[in-house]
């Protein structure tokens, strides 16, 4: 473990590791509470799984910007996903060995449930046949699959909730089961597809098939939850600034 030195004004994103470890505790204004928190566990040797932090600034800038991520920073954010990468021994959106990743929410001061998140990101064609074969359990795939359709869906797009849910009820209709671990292979495979429909629908696009995009689209959708209502109302009620 290696441990930075006081980080400069214009570092945006910090990693976490038993390699590597920037940050701590002490820089929640920075990494956010929940990022510190990781960063400080990973510092003393605890098992945490790598990662790296977006700083609070740059969702500052993104707010300032008007909704635009700042520049460069996808940029950035690829050459730490490529670190993260070697260190794990996967590869984002792979159909051998895939990485996949999660994009949550942290502030300085902990709002729970206020922001949002997206897991299971990196879920693609090729990469969930990948995790099939890595596990050896297909069911296990297409059910990450099918819920990152589903929660991409909701929490980046905008697309009802409810939709997903009916889609949900009628496949499991049509195979004569009461309860979603129910749902087999088959099952699972005409569900994505509904979802699929679903998504095309309300958004005119088909669901991304390629992880970069995704995980860009998911981190302006968890800087833009920021300023959603429940969020700003929240603030509001706690007193907290910002």
């Amino acid at each position: 473990m290696s441990q930075s030195s006081t980080p400069g004004a214009a570092k945006r994103i910090y990693y976490f590791s038993p390699a590597l470890t920037e940050g701590g505790k002490a820089m929640r204004d920075i990494l956010g509470s929940k990022g510190a928190n990781l960063a400080e566990m990973t510092g003393i040797g605890l098992p945490v799984p790598p990662g790296f932090i977006i700083t609070t600034q740059c969702c500052a800038e993104y707010q300032a910007n008007g909704g635009k991520l700042p520049a460069g920073l996808m940029h950035e954010v690829h050459s730490y996903l490529q670190r993260l990468e070697a260190e794990t021994g996967k590869t984002f959106g792979s159909g051998v060995n895939p990485l996949l990743v999660s994009v949550r929410s942290g502030a300085a001061v902990s709002m729970p449930g206020m922001m949002d998140t997206v897991l299971n990101l990196g879920l693609t064609q090729a990469s969930v046949d990948g995790l099939a074969r890595a596990t050896g359990n297909r069911r296990f795939a297409l059910d990450a699959l099918r819920r990152l359709i589903h929660m991409f869906g909701d929490v980046v797009m905008n697309v009802p909730h409810g939709e997903f849910e009916s889609a949900f009820t009628a496949v499991k209709k049509k195979f004569n089961v009461v309860h979603d671990t129910e749902l087999d292979v088959a099952g699972l495979t005409e569900l994505i597809e509904a979802y699929r429909n679903v998504y095309h629908r309300h958004t005119r696009h088909p669901f991304p098939d390629d992880p970069l995009q995704q995980l860009e689209q998911a981190i302006e959708a968890v800087f833009r939850s920021w300023s959603t209502p429940r969020a700003v109302a929240y603030r509001r009620i706690q007193n907290i600034r910002g």
